[in-house]
């Protein structure tokens, strides 16, 4: 094989499209842009999102990014903060009274980071599969 004899394989290819060479080619006179109007003319398009004056939908709508609106109440607890929680059964009060998560958080999810060495009693909370896992291994218990 040299460099001067590669060649992409057939039909992998296409022709370029020549716009407005006559009937013949498919695309003459009018080149697929119709009769009149402001399409049809060179110069004649308007920028993208143009409603033809009307308030258009990315100015309509009420910009909010990228900030997600849960979260300010919502909150991630790993395993090994169970361990200083002195409470018997481990719910959002018993968090906030350690002062493991602030006052106004309303959901609390357990993650598998860290170990759990001691059986804790969870009420309340949502965990990861791994994280239920690691309690149920430590001999804890999770209450609905």
């Amino acid at each position: 094989m040299k460099l001067n004899t590669l060649k992409p394989n057939a039909g992998s290819r296409s022709k370029k499209f020549r716009k407005g060479k006559g009937h013949a080619s498919g695309l003459g006179k009018t080149s697929g842009r119709g009769h009149k109007g402001q399409k049809a003319r060179s110069g004649g398009f308007h920028k993208v999102g143009f409603e033809g004056g009307q308030m258009p939908l990315q100015r309509r709508l009420p910009k909010r990014g990228f900030t997600s609106l849960n979260k300010k109440e919502t909150s991630e607890l790993r395993l090994d903060q169970l361990e200083k929680v002195k409470a018997d059964i481990i719910d959002l009060d018993a968090l906030k009274n350690e002062n493991l998560v602030p006052r106004y958080i309303q959901k609390i999810k357990v993650i598998a980071t860290g170990e759990l060495n001691k059986a804790v009693t969870i009420q309340g909370l949502s965990l990861s599969e791994n994280a239920k896992k690691a309690v149920i291994d430590s001999g804890g218990k999770i209450l609905d």
